[in-house]
């Protein structure tokens, strides 16, 4: 992959008035650079080529990844290896060179339930170090595949790990840190479906690839050779890119057969925020977010997604529909900087049937998930993004930024000072949104959400509970999910212990191992 996906180096590689920036960074972090001037500074950035389908083809639906059960341990294998793939429909000379698991581009879904201990063991087969990061799951800090796990190149890890929590839609990515942009964009990522009892009685559509469907919507900056381009200095918010990609193909269609269609959602993208709607503006129905599923639906006409956030929604076609899924120019609240580039677009178009299955009724399960309540709250905690730091820091793989007592509710405030939009993820944990400004959230984020939009001139507090898992040694990290912004350093990491006590720094004398 040498030459595909443009290199740059990691944040302790970069030199700067000894803060290890870019000129860029140093401009936007000092407030030398507002909106207009973010865009000025484009010395570095390729020009964007444009490849419009030739037609449409069939919607690829990633095959459910084989596993093994045995001894109580369920098990897969995936291998991350560099390949090359057609990205764009009925353009086959457009060859792309990408990177996938058990494939050439994006990975298999791997489903497991509730109660299941399972071992997923990846074989990293690119030429550089990976991790793999189960983004909304969780589990140990040692299974959780942070930048202190890594797979070296020709090696084996493994993650193991019992599911402990309800039904949801969750999706798994590298997690190298500085390079993290450039392994996503080049094809690493897939989902990962948690069933349990109860959503499996629900009657909600769940057969997969008839009328429950995962559904990766990316964006992709391709050069004059079809090449994936990781460009460096055209947008504040990073690579964004005019090529709309639904489960790793430009110019789809899905052809209906039910009368409802639940669509899994992934807002796969490096950086671009989404604003999904369908062209007919027909409204859809959520029925579940990063966290998994909601106590009540909501009707919807639009549907915002910052990257890494997930959405199930139920769609009603009726016979012989023909209706485009598309993404519009979003419109943020706290301003529009940095969203330019976001251009509108079509993903793909469902194409029902002239006779169609009938669908069960359905109804959604009750959350047995304990409320939190804020007055128990142990610890608050605020947490300023401003680019590139976190709290006015660079991440520093050695520095603990935060220890949490286990079993601990804590409540997290996050907001910028930057002209331009973040977001948010915390590993290992699921959050409700208290309030954005002190105001209830919108219908779209009232539910258990593990990443959360961040937008200039809001605050937004969440409440979250630390259970089960700790670690003396090995972090969880807090991070923007806007991949170039993570990679430059606004992340940080947290312990969770016994007793809330533990060490401000590690070492990485030697680097934590995937393996074991």
């Amino acid at each position: 992959m040498a030459g595909t996906v443009n290199e740059y180096p990691t944040p302790r590689q970069r030199s700067l008035l000894g803060l290890g920036m870019t000129r860029r960074e140093f401009l936007i972090a000092s407030g030398a650079v507002g909106s207009g001037m973010v865009l000025a500074l484009t010395g570095c950035t390729p020009s964007q080529s444009t490849f419009p389908p030739s037609g449409t083809t069939p919607l690829p639906i990633p095959p459910l990844a084989p596993s093994s059960l045995a001894g109580g341990k369920r098990t897969f294998v995936l291998t991350a290896a560099a390949g090359q793939s057609q990205l764009i429909s009925g353009r086959p000379e457009v060859r792309t060179p990408t990177m996938g698991y058990n494939g050439a581009f994006l990975g298999p879904t791997l489903r497991a339930r509730h109660g299941e201990y399972i071992s997923v063991h990846i074989r990293n087969d690119l030429s550089a170090p990976t991790t793999l990061h189960w983004h909304g799951m969780h589990l140990p800090a040692l299974m959780d595949g942070g930048p202190h796990t890594p797979i070296a190149s020709g090696e084996t890890g493994t993650a193991e790990w019992e599911i402990k929590q309800p039904a949801a839609t969750l999706w798994y990515h590298p997690h190298p840190h500085g390079q993290t942009e450039a392994q996503v964009l080049a094809g690493l990522a897939g989902i990962f479906i948690i069933d349990d009892d109860a959503s499996l009685a629900s009657g909600l559509p769940q057969e997969y690839a008839v009328d429950d469907l995962p559904l990766i919507l990316q964006d992709r900056f391709l050069d004059s050779g079809g090449h994936i381009a990781l460009v460096d200095g055209d947008n504040a918010l990073g690579t964004i890119g005019n090529t709309l990609l639904a489960n790793g193909l430009s110019g789809t269609h899905f052809d209906v057969t039910t009368e409802l269609v639940r669509l899994r959602v992934l807002n796969g993208c490096s950086a671009r925020f989404l604003d999904l709607s369908f062209d007919d503006n027909r409204t859809f129905t959520l029925v579940g977010t990063d966290g998994g599923l909601l106590s009540e639906p909501v009707q919807l006409g639009h549907l915002p997604l910052s990257p890494a956030e997930r959405a199930e929604i139920i769609v009603q076609f009726r016979p012989g529909d023909r209706v485009k899924l598309r993404t519009e120019r979003p419109n943020l609240p706290g301003g529009n900087a940095g969203v330019s580039d976001m251009t509108p677009g079509t993903f793909t178009e469902f194409r029902a049937a002239s006779n169609m299955g009938t669908a069960m009724p359905w109804r959604l399960p009750t959350d047995q998930r304990a409320a939190l309540d804020e007055a128990k709250s142990a610890h608050t905690r605020t947490f300023e993004l401003k680019m590139p730091f976190l709290n006015g820091k660079l991440m520093d793989m050695e520095r603990i930024d935060a220890i949490i007592r286990v079993g601990d509710i804590e409540v997290w405030e996050v907001f910028t000072t930057d002209p331009f939009p973040h977001n948010f993820h915390i590993h290992d944990v699921q959050f409700r949104i208290l309030d954005i400004d002190g105001e209830p959230p919108p219908s779209h984020l009232n539910g258990w959400k593990d990443t959360v939009p961040v937008v200039p001139g809001q605050r937004t507090r969440l409440i979250t509970r630390f259970e089960d898992y700790t670690d003396d040694l090995i972090p969880y990290m807090m991070h923007c999910h806007l991949l170039r912004h993570e990679d430059q350093g606004m992340m940080g990491q947290f312990l969770v212990t016994t007793d809330g006590t533990g060490p401000d720094h590690i070492s990485m004398s030697h680097e934590h191992s995937a393996r074991h």
